[in-house]
């Protein structure tokens, strides 16, 4: 039996899959809306266009005028209706104002509860994340003992495997808990 290889291509699926669950961690985090308006909290609510599913942001200008103000102008008017209709079915909890050309979202300030309870989502997309990098962790290390077991790798390579998968794994737990404490301040922020 030949003997695998150790490089940094052996870890390099595991580092992409634990990049991609920051990612989704950062999207997640995006979609939580604080005190201030950002345009980010629409990029999940979607309007039939046409009979797609289509994301706000890809049938209308979305800006912010002011910190607690978003304004939705459609480009093709007939839309207006549906991306009101679609903000107000939404988790967003902002009623639309529309003038018929363009629809403004106001911000209210978060009460303390609210601000506690958004918190506890952040919490929780926070410990997501990191069961999804353990797991990836987990199935990395699965990996490598499989090659121990085919003899296709020593045990000091393993050892040097799991070393490396270990720093892998707790260099992006701290970049989740960087995310988090960042939406968590901000969060709290009055």
């Amino acid at each position: 039996m030949a003997m695998i290889e150790l490089s940094k291509a052996s870890y390099k699926p595991y580092k992409e899959k634990m990049k991609k669950t920051v990612h989704v961690l950062q999207d997640n985090l995006n979609a939580i809306r604080a005190g201030r308006a950002n345009p980010k909290v629409l990029d999940r609510i979607m309007i039939d266009y046409y009979g797609v599913q289509t994301p706000i942001n890809q049938v209308a200008n979305i800006q912010v005028p002011e910190a607690r103000m978003i304004t939705i102008t459609p480009w093709d008017p007939s839309t207006l209706t549906a991306v009101e209709k679609a903000i107000q079915t939404s988790d967003l909890g902002i009623n639309p104002n529309n003038d018929g050309k363009m629809i403004r979202l106001t911000f209210p300030a978060l009460t303390e509860e609210r601000r506690k309870e958004l918190a506890k989502t952040t919490h929780k997309y926070s410990e997501e994340a990191k069961i999804a990098i353990r797991n990836i962790r987990r199935e990395a290390l699965d990996k490598f003992r499989g090659h121990l077991k085919k003899k296709e790798m020593t045990e000091d390579m393993l050892a040097e495997a799991e070393e490396e998968i270990q720093e892998l794994t707790d260099r992006f737990i701290e970049e989740v808990d960087t995310h988090t404490a960042e939406k968590e301040k901000d969060l709290l922020a009055i």
